[in-house]
């Protein structure tokens, strides 16, 4: 499974990725995770299963949706999640998502 995160410029996703990467080590799990910028996503929405939009992007996940077709979900973080960088809850809700 591979899952994108998407933010402004890509670098406040990064902690968070790290700490996603960190938990799918842990539970020894087969998931890549990569964060690219907004301006960057677009071009590479054909490699990924799932979506993850920073809440500070979260007004652009309609055009997200219109790019993807129906392909893969697009959600956007909790803020709550996403400001604690709360890596477990974040995957558990991808999982679900994907279920």
């Amino acid at each position: 499974m591979k899952i994108m995160l998407c933010c402004n410029a890509g670098m406040s996703t990064s902690l968070l990725v790290q700490k996603m990467q960190q938990e799918v080590a842990k539970r020894g799990e087969d998931i890549e995770i990569e964060a690219r910028p907004m301006n960057e996503a677009m071009d590479h929405l054909n490699e990924a299963d799932i979506l993850l939009l920073g809440p500070q992007i979260g007004y652009a996940k309609g055009d997200f949706e219109k790019a993807v077709a129906g392909r893969i979900p697009v959600t956007v973080i909790p803020m709550t999640d996403y400001g604690r960088t709360n890596a477990p809850k974040i995957l558990d809700d991808v999982k679900a998502l994907l279920a």
